[in-house]
This record gives structure tokens, C-alpha cells and sequence, in this order.
């Protein structure tokens, strides 16, 4: 089906028609670039909440994405860690300690009041994640009922977006379900689709918490639960996301639902340095390397690091690469991660000020992107990010033809693995 489609789209003139046709865009669809509510709107409300998720759904998103976490009794939770709270470690891997006798918190990677409860004191502990020591309060520590009861979540970036620490210890940690629900309900209620982009948090780890204790893989429950609610729907308004390779994979084998490959701007993917494989995130995302082939043959796209798609040249955007253009020629989408208004994490050129949680110019950053062919991007403020995308200049309209042909099917077409 892909490569008839791709096929077809190549053989078609692109006519420019003077008629009323639907414009069509860069992307691989020929629709406007999708808007994905990075953890919600993170840059106005605490991460990884239904008050975050529900803001961005409010501001024109067409997808949310709860990044899961395994509790002790295996249900899948939003967190952007397995840490609810972190603490810092000395050199040595120890904990430190403050003269209050109290351990000093991390205060970039903490998203929780666990902290500061008393009765959770004894859960403080040091593991190994991913190769690394960190220590806190980790959410497979706690069953879900636990979480429920009394822990409520904080502001993450608590020293650079001060303004929402206004709404820490408010707002429960959700499931997987409670984002799903919440984005039907916005869906019936808004009358427009809104999608879900779940991430498998640190998948090798956890299936090694599952595996010790007898619980479902994190992949099987999140592949029963989207398929109880979208059925194993390659249309679907779901995309499975993950930074490793071999467990989106196994994914593939058991659902239709479209998967992602995330790459980062460097390094490798984890289970890749567990089986001795060294192919980095970088070589993934060449074609002539074959290593977008290689994703072609598991997942519907790439969710990639902005400076794989537009590097970085002092500071500022540079060359651009040829990762969008070689990935629709597969017939795969890119997405780009991730957009954040704030100066500190914009490029140079586009800052308003040296002061750095001050918003600059998030737009002329995405706009840089989308003039690339870009499919969708993740952002912590959707609201601009949905404006942005309304003020890209009109697109040339193609064809009747042409249009029909990007637009239909273009999903269902991933290959099975063997």
C-alpha cells in the first residue's frame, strides 16, 4: 500500500490550479503541521496533568502526550520519570544531605510533593536507570491507590517557570485511561479530534520491574488498553512513541496503531548498548546509512531532536539536513521536539531579552521548520504553537488528484515485522 501510494504520488505532476481546491502544505499529508500538547501545556500548568492536558486541548492542540511510568501494581501513569521526586547524589553515588539534615532536591527533575511527606520517608532510595545512579522516590515503589491517596504534583521547572508553582500540590497524577477519557470528552465536546502520544518511559527498565515481579510488560497493557478504547485501528488518533528500538519492535507485532522512533541529537538508544549494538541516534537518522530504513520496517515515522532536522551553528540555526526530505520519501512522517517559548531554550536569533524564562519569537523557530516540510512538532505552549501554524503563507494548491492521494491511506502502511 505505501509504496503503490508513494509510487503514485511521485508519477503525478504537481499542477498549480487556480480553484477553490484545499491548500495543501509541506508535510507528507498535505495537512497543516499537527500541534502535540508536549506533556500538556507544560509552559502554564504542571506537567503530566488533566488541568495541563485539558489547557492544551482549550488552546487548539490536536494531540496530548502522556509520557507512562509503571506503579508497584502495574498500572501506567504520566510521568516524565520513573521519579516522582529526585534528590542529588555526591560523586561517589551517595545521597546529599543539607544542614538540615534533609536531602537536597533536585530541583529541575522533581514533579511531585512526595518529599515532603513524612510517611514516604523510608521509600528514599538509589537505582540504577538506564546505566545511571539517581535517587528519590521512584513511582514503582508505590501502588496506584498510593499515588492517589496524597501525592500531588509540583511544578518541574520550579525555578524558571515560578508563575506555576501557583498550582503545585493541586492536581492528582492521572492513568493512561483518565488521559484517554479526557481526550474523548474534549473530542465529543469541541466537535474536532483530539489524539493521544503515549511514550514508553525507559521500557527496558521497566520490563525488567515487570518481569521481577510478575506484572505485565508496559507494552502489552498499553497496547490492550489503546485497543479497548480505538480498537487495532492503524487510523486511529494514537501514535506509540519510544527513545528504544527493540521494544516498539514488539509493538509493531501486536497492533496496527502507528508507532514513532524517537531520536535524540546525540548518544544511542539504551537496549542498543545492551545488546552491543553500536548504531547511534544520529546514524538512525541517515538514509544513506540505511538507518531510516531500518525504521521504516517497524514504525509509521520519527519523532526527531530539533538539531537533527536544522543543527545548531553558534548558538543559532544552521544548514538545514536532508532528514525531513529523505523521510517522506519513505513515506514517513517527522516530528520535532521540542518547542519552548522561553529564551533559555530558544536559538539565539530568536530571543527577546537576556532575561531567560521570558518568552521570544517560539514562532519564527517553528516557522523555520515547517517551511522544511515538517509534520508535526511538540510544544510546551500550544496556544502559540497553534498560531504559528495558522500564520504559515498560504500554500500553492497541487492537484485535485494529488491532494486525494496524500491524504488517503497514508497511515496504513507500515509493514509488519516478520
Amino acid at each position: 500500500m505505501k509504496k503503490t501510494l508513494l509510487a503514485l504520488m511521485i508519477a503525478t505532476p504537481a499542477v498549480a490550479i487556480a480553484t477553490d481546491a484545499p491548500a495543501t502544505y509541506a508535510t507528507l499529508s498535505g495537512a497543516a503541521p499537527l500541534v502535540i500538547g508536549h506533556r500538556g501545556a507544560s509552559g502554564y500548568r504542571p506537567e503530566h496533568t488533566l488541568e495541563a492536558y485539558t489547557l492544551a486541548i482549550e488552546q487548539g492542540a490536536n494531540y496530548i502526550e502522556p509520557d507512562l511510568v509503571m506503579t508497584k501494581d502495574g498500572v501506567l501513569i504520566a510521568r516524565h520519570e520513573p521519579m516522582l521526586a529526585r534528590v542529588n547524589l555526591d560523586g561517589a553515588g551517595n545521597i546529599v544531605f543539607g544542614g538540615d539534615g534533609k536531602p537536597v532536591l533536585n530541583r529541575t527533575d522533581t514533579s511531585t510533593n512526595v518529599w515532603q511527606l513524612d510517611k514516604y520517608a523510608d521509600r528514599l532510595t538509589v537505582k540504577t536507570v538506564d546505566g545511571v545512579k539517581v535517587a528519590g522516590w521512584f513511582a514503582e515503589d508505590f501502588t496506584a491507590a498510593e499515588i492517589r491517596a496524597d501525592i500531588r504534583t509540583q511544578e518541574r521547572l520550579r525555578d524558571l517557570r515560578t508563575g506555576n508553582n501557583a498550582y503545585n500540590d493541586q492536581f492528582v497524577i492521572p492513568t493512561l485511561q483518565e488521559v484517554i477519557d479526557l481526550a474523548k470528552a474534549k473530542s465529543i465536546e469541541t466537535g474536532r479530534t483530539i489524539g493521544i502520544y503515549p511514550e514508553t518511559k525507559h521500557p527496558t527498565y521497566f520490563k525488567n520491574f515487570a518481569d521481577a515481579n510478575g506484572l505485565q510488560r508496559m507494552e502489552d497493557a498499553l497496547v490492550a488498553t489503546l485497543h479497548a478504547n480505538y480498537g487495532n485501528n492503524a487510523n486511529a488518533p494514537v501514535y506509540i512513541q519510544s527513545f528504544e528500538v527493540s521494544n516498539l519492535q514488539y509493538i509493531n507485532s501486536q497492533t496496527d496503531i502507528r508507532i514513532a522512533q524517537l531520536l535524540n541529537g546525540s548518544g544511542r538508544p539504551y537496549d542498543f548498548t545492551v545488546a552491543g549494538d553500536s548504531r547511534t541516534y544520529a546514524q538512525l537518522a541517515e538514509l544513506d546509512a540505511e538507518g531510516l530504513l531500518f525504521i521504516d520496517s517497524y514504525a509509521d515515522g520519527i519523532g526527531a531532536n530539533t538539531n537533527l532536522i536544522i543543527p545548531l551553528a553558534g548558538g543559532q540555526l544552521g544548514t538545514p539536513t536532508s532528514l525531513i526530505d529523505d523521510a517522506h520519501s519513505l513515506g514517513m512522517e517527522v516530528h520535532a521536539w521540542t518547542f519552548r517559548a522561553e529564551n533559555v531554550f530558544l536559538p539565539n536569533e530568536f530571543d527577546s531579552s537576556s532575561d531567560p524564562a521570558a518568552f521570544g519569537d517560539m514562532k519564527g523557530q517553528i516557522l523555520a521548520f515547517t517551511a522544511l516540510g515538517l509534520d508535526g512538532f511538540f510544544t510546551d505552549q500550544p496556544d502559540l504553537g497553534v498560531a504559528a501554524v495558522a500564520s504559515i503563507p498560504e500554500p500553492e494548491t497541487w492537484a485535485l488528484m494529488l491532494a486525494g492521494l496524500a491524504l488517503t491511506g497514508f497511515t496504513a502502511r507500515r509493514r509488519k515485522a516478520a
